[in-house]
């Protein structure tokens, strides 16, 4: 076991599976404690570097205890719950690394909820704080324990601006995160604005094919001066009638142009408040329940 600055050792990855295994188990004398490290990150790490240092872990934890309950994560790192009506198993990571702790669930829940529900910017002029936030995304497959009763509505964003960074902050957060936990699945969605109806932004990520971003523009003109207008906004192909761009290994700088690139588009043709858009087909390679209560908009 390595040691940390905090008062606990750093379990190593087989001896975090065993303690993952009491707090589920037998949560009662861990309630209330302080969560125990099981990772430590260098600083700076990469995208890639934290989701492949937190899959070591998660991996061995999963083979012990099983699947969780709830995938999903913040904007700071993994969040993944093993969770029934009475205790909450929690592996939850951040730039520093990653921890495991054991909840009781009410009251983990109901603290959760008072963030979304009391938090958030009012007006445009006033800090965001998607980042903040608990869990900005979550995906329920079903598997052992007991889904919450109650959902949270998500935290809306008060300007375009904001919504800008709710979607940095998802996409960044999908590119770490996704692949330790679902695999190679996918998750992705589409963007829709009432200023502009029938017009599809589509977001997409995946360990195969990286992150995907592309619009609908079949009734745009296939001209070059039409061309030279769409790559002057960031787009980097057209295929038949879409406009996309392709980020294959994405790092932070660019989840940033993905979403400075949907934006860009929607701002282009019209939308002007976040209240006119709407997530569709929201999903994790059509398999279980994907929320993005971070996102911003509703869906």
């Amino acid at each position: 076991m390595e040691t940390t600055g905090s008062s606990h050792p750093m379990l190593a990855p087989g001896d975090a599976a065993a303690f993952a295994l009491t707090l589920h188990d037998s949560p009662g004398p861990h309630l209330g404690r302080p969560p125990v490290p099981v990772l430590a990150l260098e600083p700076g790490a990469t995208l890639r570097e934290r989701r492949e240092s937190f899959q070591g872990v998660y991996g061995e934890i999963v083979a012990r205890i099983g699947e969780p309950t709830l995938y999903g994560g913040s904007a700071h790192g993994p969040g993944v719950r093993w969770r029934d009506d009475r205790r909450t198993v929690l592996l939850a990571g951040d730039r520093y690394g990653a921890r495991l702790s054991v909840h009781d669930t009410g009251l983990l829940e109901a603290a959760e909820l008072r963030v979304f529900a009391w938090g958030g910017a009012w007006a445009a002029d006033e800090p965001h704080d998607f980042d903040l936030l608990p869990y900005i995304w979550q995906l329920d497959r079903g598997g052992p324990g007991e889904p919450p009763a109650e959902r949270t509505g998500g935290r809306m964003a008060s300007s375009l601006e904001h919504f800008g960074y709710a979607l940095e902050l998802m996409l960044t957060a999908w590119v770490e995160q996704l692949p330790a936990q679902v695999g190679g699945d996918w998750a992705g969605f589409c963007v829709t604005s009432g200023a502009d109806r029938g017009r599809r932004v589509q977001l997409s990520y995946g360990l195969a094919d990286g992150l995907q971003v592309s619009v609908d523009d079949r009734d745009g003109a296939d001209t070059p001066e039409r061309a030279g207008v769409m790559r002057a906004r960031g787009w980097h192909s057209r295929d038949r009638g879409w406009w996309q761009a392709e980020f294959p290994d994405p790092e932070r700088a660019q989840t940033a142009e993905a979403a400075r690139l949907a934006l860009a588009e929607l701002r282009a043709r019209g939308t002007t408040h976040p209240k006119e858009l709407r997530a569709r087909d929201v999903s994790c390679k059509d398999r279980g329940e994907l929320l993005l209560p971070g996102l911003g908009i509703r869906h």
